[in-house]
């Protein structure tokens, strides 16, 4: 395996954890219970994980008013396809 294949595997783990814990947080918001911090929210989106994160924002109506989410999230995204678009296809 190459260092590619890892990345690409890190990549499909990240967005996947990045999706749930968007589903996750909102359940949680919904029963009233303890919640997942902004700031992990964020450095999931920030380490890989923004499609996914954007992905539960929309899928899932949640963190979508939150000023912080709707400029974060997608800037991570697009830098995100910026790296792998440098990386992948050079």
């Amino acid at each position: 395996m190459n260092l590619n294949s890892y990345l690409i595997g890190y990549l499909v783990l990240i967005n996947a954890f990045g999706l749930g814990i968007m589903f996750l947080d909102k359940q949680f918001a919904k029963a009233h219970q303890w919640r997942i911090r902004e700031s992990t929210l964020l450095s999931v989106a920030f380490l890989g994980g923004a499609f996914g994160s954007l992905f539960g924002m929309l899928l899932f109506h949640h963190k979508t008013r939150k000023r912080k989410f709707q400029i974060l999230v997608p800037l991570f995204l697009l830098l995100q396809i910026g790296l792998s678009w440098y990386f992948f296809l050079k």
